[in-house]
């Protein structure tokens, strides 16, 4: 193969099908058809004699070969945007990011609606998870997790610590009373993760401080856990940043029961050379810092 027969249309339909996992996805972004996207990445395919999408249950992602050539591809798409951006210093292009539920809502969302209005053309996709994002699921630029990751292709950041507290529901603590002690707890319903499902340690622990409490509603999303709380499931172990918002909680023990746990951020070495990513990271660590006092609870009202 000489490299005069490789194609950087099709290079770049490979890395598209890559990070949306789907052919009509990535033909919509290239605005191009369904048939032309598959055209394109058979082509490539012939010309280096081997495959490079595989179907997983996340979607089409890349093998071995289809790996290496995506390389290639970032190479090519790196030097098209820093053609571009000699001519506006405006972001573009589509960042993609995996984290919390909690984190996404209050910290990316703030970040993409600010990042936006200056930059028409950048655009984030956002995969929320608990645990961490699949190794093969293709094209995440940035990762934010809870707890330390174990990487060992790059330094991972810490941006910051939030705290987990436990809340009840004005109406729940009217009906059965406010807890003062740990002992109170023994026995009251719990809003929470589902145990069997959690992957990350640090959450977990959390939960051992409260054996003596009973299951009521576990589920994979923490938003699910702060709406549950505030109808009066069970009392709920949420983060202060989310549940200080909501006028109708009340932190129990507040002094007794709380968890410090940390958000770090990995950016795949590959996307830390796209000036959009660069943005999108330095933005999120900015808003962490900027929220600190309230992601540690420190901004909260009286329980009593």
């Amino acid at each position: 193969m000489h490299i005069s027969d490789l194609d950087a249309n099709s290079l770049i339909t490979l890395l598209a099908v890559a990070r949306t996992g789907r052919y009509t996805a990535a033909a919509d972004l290239l605005s191009i058809n369904h048939t032309t996207a598959s055209r394109r990445i058979a082509a490539l395919e012939h010309t280096l004699g081997g495959t490079l999408l595989t179907r997983g249950a996340n979607g089409w992602t890349p093998t071995d070969l289809g790996t290496t050539a995506l390389h290639a591809a970032e190479q090519i798409e790196s030097t098209l945007l820093d053609l571009h951006s000699e001519s506006t210093d405006a972001l573009r292009g589509t960042v993609r990011i995996a984290a919390t539920d909690g984190f996404s809502a209050k910290i990316v969302v703030p970040v993409v609606t600010c990042l936006g209005r200056e930059n028409p053309s950048l655009s984030v996709d956002l995969m929320t998870v608990t645990r961490r994002a699949p190794s093969t699921y293709s094209g995440i630029d940035i990762e934010v997790v809870v707890g330390r990751p174990n990487t060992f292709r790059v330094q991972p950041t810490l941006l910051g610590t939030y705290r987990l507290a436990l809340y009840g529901s004005t109406d729940y603590l009217t009906a059965t009373g406010m807890p003062t002690n740990r002992n109170d707890l023994i026995g009251r319903p719990l809003v929470y993760f589902i145990e069997s499902m959690l992957t990350v340690d640090d959450l977990d622990s959390a939960r051992l401080q409260l054996t003596q409490m009973t299951d009521r509603l576990n589920s994979t999303n923490v938003l699910i856990h702060v709406e549950a709380t505030r109808a009066g499931t069970g009392l709920g172990l949420l983060p202060c940043f989310l549940a200080d918002t909501c006028t109708d909680l009340t932190r129990i023990l507040p002094d007794d029961v709380f968890e410090d746990l940390e958000y770090w951020m990995v950016v795949r070495p590959e996307a830390a050379r796209r000036r959009e990513v660069t943005a999108v990271a330095t933005a999120l660590r900015d808003r962490v810092h900027t929220m600190q006092t309230q992601l540690l609870g420190q901004r909260t009202r009286s329980t009593s």
